[in-house]
């Protein structure tokens, strides 16, 4: 396929797509760029062109980039995969005695844990939180495991912070200097940062939307570090990289090339031998092939830094990223020498990642599947509005019947605390309970009253749908002791653990103060 045909199939997905921003893909085929391309615009605010070096977040495809940097101290010889954690970070401490003892640096990024989906992420979702590594260096030893230890697959996002420390530690330099220096700039990836700081500098950079089901808004581009004196800061190992289409094309390039690089590929970023270690299955994941599917799949798992599957006889190579009202999809097929990323800044839009991805895919690997690709995702966006969530609207309305309950707001009032999130209170603001995080700021809402002692918390952050139930405990008097937490919507993104949370109350009488804001 040339540059003007897959212009024509992204620029007929995007029009005949409803609430879409901006996208910017980039193809190459056969070490070279094929298409790079932006599309819409970066805001509806600005309204300026996306183009093929506009930076957008690609939130979890920068766990690759993490990878790498690590692979690249293999090299060095200044670590070793199997290298237990605690070697480098004495400090760090798990759910027991022989996971802490045991636990490798290969552990840190193939989700194989023991700990729970999303295990912690709070820490880090919503954005704007004050918690530090240090934080997350001691909270493992709080969670308790779903699985046995290297059993399962359960994506967690912490780890790769610990990640970003040791390497941070190992190498004597931030984990963002050390991929800006040691992986962005070796591969000219000029429209690239390894750190929110530097990106918003950037006036160019692609605003993230959400959609609220009427309307796109766009959001404040998050900044995880609010408190810029707070040491250490939190890492963007997990997924701070932004970075254009453009860039994004030599970062796949130089994967195909295995490690390769340079106009003559005479340079190295890393070697074969770590590329492959980085694409071998080190946990096995879930797979059953559908005889009417029309992609042949047998197996999938998780790499280092990457998911791995068949796909129709190839191997194939792929992550994907999601932050609020953006999303990023990486496809590699190593064997064609193929590689596709879509970038777009819509929430709602992120299907139409995988589904420009499935349309070159379908061509680029001939599957003839007769699928019709747009007409299909037309009608699963048109159903999107109709599909209502029925728990949401459930308990919305239970809580509007039940608005002129009177309860005993004195018997909820105080400050409760978790041993890995911190401390929360729950306060009476202008008559009404409200729930604020102390080191999650955005995690601030009202409290509407539901059922006994539950309440329904609706939180002032709407930039991702998840509000969420407090369920109290209390003693024989009816005063609140406990905390535990949940989702409310079936649809709340995995990385509001909310029913990790234990918060115990620890002070009956709040302070005197401007708690909500």
């Amino acid at each position: 396929m040339n540059a003007e045909q897959i212009d024509s199939i992204v620029k007929k997905a995007i029009t005949t797509m409803d609430n879409t921003v901006g996208f910017a893909i980039g193809v190459v085929k056969d070490g070279q760029i094929v298409h790079a391309k932006g599309y819409g615009i970066n805001s509806i605010d600005s309204k300026e062109a996306v183009t093929t070096n506009t930076p957008f977040g690609i939130a979890s495809n920068s766990k690759a980039f993490t990878t790498a940097a690590l692979a690249i101290l293999v090299e060095q010889g200044k670590v070793n995969w199997e290298d237990k954690v605690i070697d480098y970070i004495p400090e760090f401490k798990m759910y027991n005695d022989y996971v802490t003892d045991n636990f490798n640096i290969q552990d840190l990024l193939t989700h194989r844990s023991g700990l729970g989906l999303g295990a912690g992420d709070l820490m880090i979702f919503p954005d704007g939180s004050n918690f530090t590594i240090d934080d997350v260096l001691s909270s493992f030893q709080y969670f308790k495991p779903t699985t046995p230890f290297r059993t399962k697959f359960d994506y967690d996002n912490l780890l790769y912070l610990v990640a970003g420390e040791l390497t941070a530690r190992v190498a004597g330099k931030s984990w963002e200097a050390f991929i800006n220096e040691e992986i962005l700039k070796p591969l000219g990836m000029e429209h690239s940062y390894s750190s929110y700081d530097e990106a918003f500098k950037n006036d160019e950079i692609a605003v993230a939307h959400s959609f609220d089901g009427k309307s796109l808004n766009a959001i404040q581009n998050p900044k995880q570090d609010i408190n810029a004196n707070t040491k250490p800061k939190m890492n963007g190992a997990a997924g701070g990289i932004w970075a254009s289409a453009n860039d994004m094309c030599k970062w796949m390039l130089v994967q195909l090339n295995k490690g390769k690089y340079g106009e003559d590929l005479d340079k190295t970023l890393f070697s074969e031998q770590q590329q492959r270690e980085m694409w071998r299955v080190h946990t096995a994941m879930n797979k059953q092939s559908d005889p009417k599917s029309p992609f042949k799949s047998h197996f999938s798992g998780y790499g280092l830094g990457w998911f791995l599957s068949d796909f129709n006889g190839f191997y194939k190579v792929e992550h994907s990223g999601l932050i609020a009202g953006m999303s990023s999809e990486v496809t590699l097929i190593p064997e064609l020498e193929l590689g596709i990323v879509v970038l777009n800044n819509s929430e709602g839009a992120g299907f139409l990642n995988g589904l420009i991805g499935f349309i070159l895919l379908d061509e680029y690997l001939k599957l003839e599947t007769g699928i019709n690709w747009l007409q299909m995702a037309k009608g699963m966006q048109q159903g999107g509005p109709q599909m209502e969530d029925p728990d949401t609207e459930k308990v919305w309305g239970q809580v509007n019947a039940n608005k002129d309950f009177k309860i005993n707001k004195e018997k909820y009032i105080g400050i409760y605390e978790d041993d890995w999130f911190g401390k929360v209170e729950v306060f009476d603001e202008n008559g009404d309970l409200w729930f604020k995080s102390y080191k999650s700021p955005r995690l601030n809402g009202k409290m509407y009253f539901y059922e006994e002692h539950t309440f329904a918390i609706q939180w002032e952050y709407q930039d991702m749908k998840a509000d969420a139930f407090a369920m109290f405990s209390v003693d024989e008097n009816g005063e609140g002791q406990n905390i535990k937490m949940k989702g409310i919507s079936r649809f709340i993104d995995f990385s509001f653990d909310f029913q990790d949370l234990d918060l115990k109350r620890v002070l009956k009488n709040t302070p005197d103060t401007d708690r909500k804001r």
